[in-house]
C-alpha cells in the first residue's frame, strides 16, 4: 500500500480505513504503517511541511505534490521514481521526489525527517 506523508493528501492506511488525524492546536498528527510512521503536518513560513519518524522497516509512499525530504537523524535507503538502485540517505542528506510519484524506503535503524511540499 502507498501512503503520502502529509495529512493534506488523505490515503488508506493498512486497515483499508482512511486515517483520521488527531488535530493539537494547529498541528496534523497521523500515523501509517499500524504505527510505524507517524508525521506532524505543520505550516513554515514558506511551505506546508511535515516533520516524522519512521521505525525499522520498508514502506511504500506516493506523493500528490513535489516532495522535499531532509534527514534529521538516521538513515533511509531508497528507491526513487525511474531508478532501479536503492540510495542511502543519511541525517543532513535531502532527496527530491515528484508530484504524483510512487517511491520506497527501507529502514534499518529508527530514522526522523522533514519534508517541505510545494506545486511545481
Amino acid at each position: 500500500m502507498v501512503m503520502p506523508l502529509f495529512h493534506f493528501s488523505p490515503a488508506k492506511h493498512s486497515t483499508g480505513k482512511l486515517p483520521k488525524p488527531r488535530t493539537f492546536d494547529m498541528l496534523n498528527v497521523n500515523n501509517y504503517f499500524d504505527g510505524k510512521v507517524a508525521s506532524i503536518g505543520l505550516q513554515t513560513s514558506t511551505l506546508p511541511a511535515t516533520v516524522g519518524v519512521m521505525d525499522i522497516g520498508e514502506y511504500q509512499f506516493g506523493t500528490q505534490q513535489h516532495e522535499v525530504m531532509t534527514i534529521i537523524s538516521g538513515e533511509l535507503c531508497v528507491k526513487l521514481p525511474g531508478h532501479d538502485l536503492w540510495q542511502d540517505f543519511k541525517a543532513g542528506d535531502s532527496f527530491e521526489i515528484a508530484e504524483n510519484a510512487n517511491f520506497s524506503v527501507k529502514v534499518r535503524i529508527q530514522t526522523a525527517y522533514f519534508c517541505t511540499y510545494e506545486d511545481k
